[in-house]
């Protein structure tokens, strides 16, 4: 049987999995976390997927009191700039498709639509909010989408069954202190010191982790929160790596941290700039904006990109930090190696696009609970765990690699390179069909990846790539309906953006 654990790293993905843990199995498991305090942090995982909302409820934490603490705010969605080259702009929202006589509002919008009202205006209801920068609350907390509140209880990304509409915007240094305070309240042992030696039986399983000051740590299973470093998986145990660089063509990131002038103009969603070399993020929390930018270094160096960055979102700031990020684009083969499990960066990254990296923890501590072992280590088991943390984190691969493959620039070095680049061969059907019809849940990539089809067809339709004409079949369907659902959608965009407070409004409210 297993009774110990011993996690390698915190942060955000070394907290979230022991807190994960110690809520899954309480007393019946011992957690230890160990960490350096001279080790720095990326910090900069501040946008979440809307299934975070199933982590914080698993874990009884209320958002009313953890997001306040975190210098939260909302995220209805990700708003594209510039992809176009010429200044237009997209939403990317946490919204299904609404259904009309077994056809899609976004099928029917490329049939009826009106051409000079883009499509994520007319099928998404959550985009008239994004425009408005309103909250997805009232100030008495109630949601705006009716049905949809309450918690979620122990409830995982498997039972997801409704799109929930927002995700967050938060500190990710003050998360992890947060779930750091959480978690040791809970019985899991913090221990802050260095990890100078990892110490191997003689099958070449861990057995131990020994430190500078608290003498050797012994554990059945070890997990590997260590960052791109990947200190147990490849330095010890040279679990070899896959590259995504011949698909995705970013490495670097450098990002600031700025304060924002006016508090009334935070807008409720990540906002992504497609830039000369790359592409820029604005994430904005309750008192200031974290803002990055991606790029390949083949493109641009360091400095530029930082001065770059720094004209368009911090001008005459010249005291502000600069944090400058070397990312390693890919995946280990395997993630759970002998009795080692590498959860977050030192297992996979696939750049913050679409902001999958706390995603990827979520669904890989869940997976580890479901496919706990004992003190067999049944092969079978690892085996199927390897599967599905490969699986999702390569259907992110090929979704991203549609934003740079479908993106309509072509204006530098850079863009130019983008259509060039490998493609992954399922992503290269899934483009020709978008071609000509909408996909749909069984033509996007077919493993669990956290992307539904509304996601795919609002990038593709969105970046320029969509069918030449409208399904043939809606020629013969009566259109009253789908009319119809046009003028509720637009009717209750407009109660909502009267009804809503802006987004600050709300935040203000339960942060006092």
């Amino acid at each position: 049987m297993i009774r110990s654990v011993v996690i390698v790293g915190g942060g955000t993905a070394g907290w979230m999995t022991a807190s994960y843990l110690k809520e899954a199995f309480a007393d019946r498991i011992d957690v230890t976390l160990v960490e350096s305090a001279a080790v720095s942090r990326i910090g900069v995982g501040e946008a979440t997927f809307s299934t975070i909302r199933h982590f914080f409820d698993y874990l009884g934490l209320d958002e009313a009191d953890w997001l306040p603490k975190c210098a939260g705010g909302y995220k209805l969605g990700i708003r594209f700039e510039n992809w176009d080259g010429d200044g237009g702009h997209f939403y990317h929202p946490f919204e299904r498709l609404r259904m009309v006589d077994g056809f899609s509002l976004a099928d029917w919008w490329l049939e009826l639509g009106d051409r000079g009202r883009p499509m994520d205006r007319s099928v998404f209801l959550t985009t008239a909010l994004s425009e408005a920068k309103r909250s997805p609350r009232m100030l008495d907390g109630t949601l705006f989408a009716a049905g949809l509140d309450g918690s979620l209880g122990r409830s995982t990304l498997d039972e997801q069954r409704a799109q929930f509409p927002y995700a967050y915007h938060f500190d990710a240094d003050k998360v992890a202190r947060y779930l750091a305070d959480h978690a040791t309240g809970r019985g899991v042992r913090h221990v802050i010191d260095s990890v100078e030696q990892v110490v191997q039986d003689q099958r070449g399983w861990i057995s131990e982790v020994r430190t500078a000051e608290h003498g050797s740590l012994h554990g059945d299973l070890f997990i590997d929160c260590t960052g791109f470093r990947a200190l147990l998986i490849d330095k010890t145990l040279g679990t070899r790596f896959e590259s995504f660089e011949d698909v995705l063509p970013n490495n670097r990131a450098v990002a600031l941290r700025v304060p924002r002038e006016t508090e009334s103009d935070m807008a409720p969603y990540t906002k992504a700039t497609a830039m000369n070399a790359g592409w820029m993020w604005t994430i904005p929390l309750f008192r200031r904006d974290g803002n990055g930018y991606v790029y390949s270094d083949r493109f641009i160096s360091p400095e530029d990109a930082e001065r770059e960055l720094r004209d368009a979102v911090a001008p005459g700031r010249d005291d502000l930090e600069a944090n400058h990020i070397r990312m390693r684009i890919g995946r280990h083969t395997h993630s759970w190696v002998k009795n080692c499990v590498a959860i977050g960066l030192s297992s996979a990254f696939v750049e913050p696009l679409e902001s999958t990296g706390i995603f990827f923890i979520q669904h890989a501590v869940e997976q580890l609970v479901k496919h706990f072992p004992d003190e067999t280590f049944d092969e079978r088991q690892t085996a199927a765990y390897n599967t599905r943390i490969g699986n999702a984190v390569d259907g992110v691969k090929e979704f991203l690699a549609l934003h740079y493959r479908a993106a309509r620039r072509d204006d530098t070095p850079y863009w130019k390179e983008a259509k060039v680049r490998a493609v992954p061969e399922g992503l290269a059907a899934r483009m020709e069909l978008a071609g000509s019809r909408l996909l749909d849940e069984e033509t996007i990539y077919p493993h669990y990846h956290g992307f539904e089809s509304y996601s795919w067809n609002a990038m593709s339709v969105g970046l320029g790539l969509r069918p030449r004409r409208p399904h043939p079949a809606l020629k013969h369907i009566d259109p009253t309906r789908a009319l119809a659902e046009f003028a509720r959608i637009e009717a209750e965009a407009k109660a909502m953006v009267a009804a809503l407070p802006s987004c600050h409004e709300y935040l203000a409210s339960i942060n006092d």
